[in-house]
Formats: C-alpha cells, structure tokens, sequence
C-alpha cells in the first residue's frame, strides 16, 4: 500500500492522485509480487492478503460514503481489472513491460501526449520492482516487509 503513495507516480509521471489509481498501483505491485510467489510456489498466503487488499479497498469506498449497490458494483469492475492484470502479466514470458507498455497504457495513461514519456518511465519502475523482488523471500514480499526505493 505505501508503494502506491510513492511520490514519483504522481510528480514525475503525473499520474492523477486519486483513489482508482492508487488501487491500480497497488494491483500492479500486488501482481507482479503474486506472480514472483507463483515462480517460487510459495503462494500460501497469497489468497489471505488478496482478501486484506479487497476488504481494505471496500472498507474506504463504504468510509467515503458509498451505498452498498455501488460498492459491490465497484468492487465487481476492480475484481475483473486486477484479474485482468494478472493474467496480462501472465502472457509477458519475463517482466517485460518496457516491450509490452500497451497494459500501462491502458490503465494510466489519460494524457496521449505525455503518453509515451509517461509510460517508459512506469515501465523503467515495475521492472526494477520486478528485479528487486527476485531476489527477495516470499515471506518478505507477501508481508510487506521490504524496502523498495525507485530510481
């Protein structure tokens, strides 16, 4: 969740600081950490912070005022976004993402000038993510305890 406050999504990539792209961001984390726990087969407790991630999200939109019909409304179009995601991310055979930036693309990128700048530098970070969770314990990666800095 703290990587997703990270100034650098919002300052030098200029992405909108709001609730949606907080939550893509951390659905980018959360996929590329699930999909390294996948190489490893440790997911035991993949599924446990799943649930914590989706009840946290509910839990904010309910904060902010949200009936229930359109919690659960949003709560169905962020499941299917996430799992979009991971499967996208499934179909890269390595992390990829400065080669395959049209997932990027399709859930950041507002401004189509600052597009390309903006995608390469968000490609150029979860690749370097992706590396620095390589070498990190499954255990480390699922609890959060992991200092991760960009750049």
């Amino acid at each position: 969740m703290k990587l997703s406050r990270n100034k650098f999504f919002y300052q030098d990539v200029h992405l909108n600081d709001k609730l949606e792209t907080r939550v893509l961001l951390i659905f980018f984390h959360f996929a590329l950490i699930l999909r390294d726990s996948k190489r490893k087969k440790k997911q035991k407790n993949a599924q446990d912070i799943f649930d914590n991630i989706f009840h946290n999200i509910e839990y904010n939109f309910r904060e902010l005022g949200h009936g229930d019909v359109t919690v659960n409304n949003k709560m169905k179009k962020l499941t299917r976004i996430f799992y979009d995601i991971l499967v996208s991310l499934d179909k890269i055979d390595s992390i990829s993402l400065d080669k395959n930036s049209h997932l990027l693309k399709k859930y950041f990128i507002e401004d189509k000038k600052k597009g390309i700048e903006n995608v390469d530098k968000l490609s150029d970070y979860f690749v370097k993510f992706q590396n620095f969770c390589f070498d990190l314990d499954v255990k480390s990666m699922l609890n959060g305890s992991f200092n991760f800095k960009y750049k």
